[in-house]
């Protein structure tokens, strides 16, 4: 078997493997995991808080698989957020191919500062991160300086959760598409 062949069996029974823990949750088993994570991320990053406090919504993915083998893709189901209850369910999905091996679980929030970027969100052929609406992914060192007149983006990206190893971690180029969940 050629490496190229391994790795797209490889890429596919774990992003297999990964779809099908998370087409098992109901709408009621996302929003809870969705609110969970954003209390945790909101207890360990209070700059998150902050700007939770006025963004117009907080869409959470609380638990997003990663894998590849030269090839690899990630997928994940969301809540979105209005007021601390779930308005809305979404997938993500994204594909990549370059240098890179492993696997690995990972949650983000996108913080959604008005009602333009929000209204992106769902357009009919799904949202993809890093076109439209600027999108800010948030570091430690950059949540520490930012204050509520220095938040002039669309929207704010906070990734958080990482278990497990596989370089090269980002939202950019993830699609999002509304589901309808259990």
């Amino acid at each position: 078997m050629s490496v190229k062949l391994l790795s797209r069996i490889f890429v596919s029974a774990a992003f297999a493997f990964a779809c099908q823990g998370a087409i098992a949750a109901t709408a009621a088993e996302i929003a809870r995991d969705a609110n969970a994570s954003l209390q945790q991320l909101y207890a360990a990053v209070p700059a998150a808080k902050t700007l939770g406090a006025s963004a117009s919504a907080i869409l959470v993915f609380p638990k997003v698989t990663k894998a590849g083998l030269g090839v690899g893709g990630q997928y994940g189901e969301g809540a979105l957020l209005k007021g601390g209850k779930a308005a809305a369910y979404y997938s993500t999905a994204g594909a990549s191919v370059g240098l890179q091996a492993g696997a690995q679980t990972f949650g983000y929030a996108l913080f959604f500062m008005n009602a333009n970027a929000l209204a992106q969100l769902d357009k009919a052929d799904g949202f993809e991160v890093g076109v439209g609406p600027t999108v800010v992914v948030m570091d430690e060192g950059k949540a520490k300086t930012m204050t509520t007149t220095t938040t002039k983006d669309d929207i704010y990206a906070f990734i958080f959760g990482q278990k497990g190893l596989m370089a090269g971690l980002g939202v950019q180029g993830n699609k999002i598409t509304k589901i309808t969940p259990k």
